[in-house]
């Protein structure tokens, strides 16, 4: 392999998979696997003694059990919503956290979790390959169940946008509401505010929803429409044409349509999130054994993979990372790292038609006796994966825990720096080598009694302590404390208490992971009611009547403008790249456009002239006509106080409306050094 040295080449052994109390005991087998390529029947050597490989340090004794409480794993086919996008003063808060704390991009979000944006703030979050939930300012929005064919928010106050450009057949994405439930099952843009007494639904881009209000029976909401509800107990219903696009609803456009035609999606595959943060922070390159990989821009001397960013606990993927870079998803839960030409590269592999999400993608070392500061004792250290290296999971039920596992990578199978068919079954105690530990400072470190507590220094191993070093494999016994449920420490605004205190409508409960019930900490959203379930509405079948809801009452409302016509193409050539320039490279100076042909002159046309009276009859004048009164009543009535727009320009766009990808760019030592752009 490129980069490392080899040894001589050695198969794996195949042993007893773990008992998980089922069928799996009855399968131990003792078949052992070629130790060397020229020695078929040779024996296979016994595993190192207690002396030779010292076991990884027992973690100390906690209150409450040694160990960490099981993380149930996630449901099949499900990747966490990402914090995607944060403007502004955003906070965070996980069952089993002490308080609220600031929020962090890329968080991976679980049922439980609330988000909080002040005043001016906005952020984004996530939920699908081309599809997005932002939330304005003094905005409270909450993730109650995550599956792969539902999704449940609670929204108690504010604005929030869910911008769903697809949506996979079945799938149905539910927003609880204090006046009622919205079943949302088709693509499409929706907008929903949340005031005091009231709230407004509205559909747009081919969207429609089923409400289903408090002790009322549910009503369809259909494209380019409005529906408020008034009132808690039992809300009034009333709906109205959905009003023009404000200045909030067209950023949420114009962002998503940024976002979806990154040009790093040539070689990640379509389910992965972040993939435009890619284009803006680093360079695709091509390079021999691995094919396509991503070099991030400004990283400092010395950097090394998982080294800039946090633990955190998840109830369904235990130890989970999340990085400090605003590119630091895809490369952390996907893929896999490898050293090439000096640079540390992020390799995705060949691109699989459905990835699988990850927690991390690292090995786990046990060091024993690692002087950090003043102290002495063990440390627990982690590394990226290497090309091909298989992922020890340390999450799920027991039958998955500790067993090699290469979910979502299309590349070979690489163990001991050695490539195996893809059906052997490996022995997680026979991996004894990680290509990227023998790299230069790839190991990185922390106090095993500070592992996730949030104040923890990092530190990256020296040569000398890289040899001490040994693999672990499985369950990581570290228990979490109320600081390993927040990505951030510092202190964070809180919803107003009547705003928490709004109990909401919805057609199922909470799915609250039952393993946040074993962690500590205040828990300030504990108190928060119960929501008042109603049955979840059914499916309209094909040719059923929609149940609409009444019109607007008031009739006297304005009806709204008629839309312009869709634009007209006014023509432009197309850009192609410099011959001899890498495809993709953006031009360093514009293209002509092709010439045009003259246009041909205008045809006369015959003018027909009104015909001629005789002589003594004057000519006849037209007769005004009253316009006729059209049936019946308007039915694209605006809600009261919006009225016809005005003729005025737009004002200009806010900082919590700036159009970009990211909230800044990165300064000193990160622009392009002089290189020509590159897409």
């Amino acid at each position: 392999m490129h980069g490392a040295r080899n040894p001589t080449p050695r198969a794996v052994l195949q042993a007893p998979m773990r008992a998980s109390g089922r069928v799996w005991a009855a399968l131990l087998l003792a078949v052992v696997l070629p130790v060397t390529a020229g020695a078929q029947n040779e024996p296979a050597p016994p595993p190192p003694a207690a002396s030779e490989q010292p076991a990884a340090p027992a973690p100390p004794p906690e209150a409450g059990g040694a160990t960490a409480p099981a993380p149930e794993g996630p449901p099949p086919g499900t990747t966490p919503p990402r914090l995607a996008y944060t403007q502004g003063e955003v906070s965070f808060w996980r069952p089993g956290a002490e308080d609220w704390s600031p929020a962090r991009v890329n968080t991976p979000l679980a049922p439980g979790d609330e988000l909080y944006t002040a005043p001016g703030a906005n952020v984004e979050v996530q939920v699908g390959p081309r599809a997005f939930v932002r939330a304005a300012g003094d905005t409270e929005l909450g993730l109650e169940d995550n599956e792969p064919d539902f999704q449940q928010f609670k929204i108690t106050s504010g604005k929030v946008a869910l911008d769903l450009r697809r949506l996979a057949r079945g799938q149905t994405v539910e927003v609880d509401t204090p006046q009622a439930a919205f079943s949302i099952d088709r693509a499409g843009y929706y907008r929903v505010d949340v005031g005091k007494d009231s709230t407004a639904f509205i559909t747009r881009r081919g969207g429609a929803a089923t409400v289903t209000p408090a002790g009322g029976e549910p009503v369809d909401v259909q494209p380019s429409e409005e529906i408020v509800l008034t009132g808690v107990d039992n809300p009034q219903l009333a709906t109205y044409v959905a009003p023009d696009l404000d200045a909030w609803d067209r950023w949420n456009y114009e962002r998503t349509d940024h976002l979806l035609d990154p040009v790093s999606a040539r070689y990640v595959p379509q389910g992965v999130y972040g993939a435009d943060d890619l284009d803006h922070h680093g360079s695709w390159r091509t390079v021999p054994d691995y094919g396509s990989v991503w070099v991030p821009d400004g990283v400092p001397a010395g950097w090394v993979p998982y080294s800039t960013g946090r633990w955190i606990w998840d109830p369904f993927y235990g130890w989970t990372w999340v990085d400090e870079a605003p590119w630091g998803w895809a490369p952390y839960h996907y893929g896999r790292w490898v050293f090439v030409g000096g640079f540390w590269a992020w390799a995705p592999g060949p691109v699989v038609v459905a990835p699988v999400y990850a927690p991390a993608l690292v090995a786990w070392f046990g060091v024993p006796g690692l002087s950090i500061g003043v102290s002495v004792g063990p440390a627990l250290g982690w590394c990226a994966l290497g090309w091909g290296e298989p992922l020890i999971p340390w999450w799920g039920h027991p039958g998955f825990i500790g067993v090699p596992w290469w979910g979502g990578w299309g590349g070979p199978h690489v163990v001991n720096n050695v490539v195996i068919e893809r059906n052997t079954i490996v022995n997680v105690n026979n991996i004894t080598i990680y290509r990227n530990a023998s790299i230069h400072h790839a190991i990185v470190a922390v106090p095993r009694d500070q592992f996730g507590r949030g104040t923890a220094h990092h530190v990256v191993l020296a040569k000398a302590e890289a040899e001490r070093a040994r693999p672990l494999g499985g369950r990581i016994d570290v228990r979490p404390t109320p600081a390993s449920f927040v990505p951030a420490k510092g202190h964070a605004r809180r919803p107003p208490e009547a705003v928490r205190a709004r109990p909401v409508v919805a057609t199922r409960t909470p799915k609250i992971p039952t393993s946040l019930a074993h962690a500590g900490g205040k828990a300030p959203g504990a108190g928060a009611p119960a929501p008042r379930l109603v049955a979840a509405p059914p499916r309209l079948k094909a040719g059923a009547i929609a149940r609409r809801p009444p019109l607007g009452p008031d009739h006297r409302a304005p009806e709204r403008p008629r839309p312009p016509p869709p634009p007209r193409f006014a023509g432009g050539g197309r850009a192609r790249p410099h011959q001899g320039e890498p495809a993709g490279r953006v031009a360093g100076r514009p293209f002509a456009e092709a010439p045009s042909r003259p246009a041909p002159a205008p045809r006369a046309r015959a003018v027909e002239m009104p015909p001629r009276h005789p002589a003594g009859e004057g000519a006849a004048r037209p007769v005004p006509q009253r316009p006729r009164a059209l049936p019946g009543e308007p039915a694209n009535r605006l809600r009261p106080g919006f009225g016809p727009p005005v003729a005025r320009p737009l004002p200009p766009r806010g900082p919590q409306f700036r159009a970009l990808p990211h909230p800044a760019q990165p300064r000193g030592g990160h622009d392009h050094g002089g290189r020509r752009p590159e897409r």
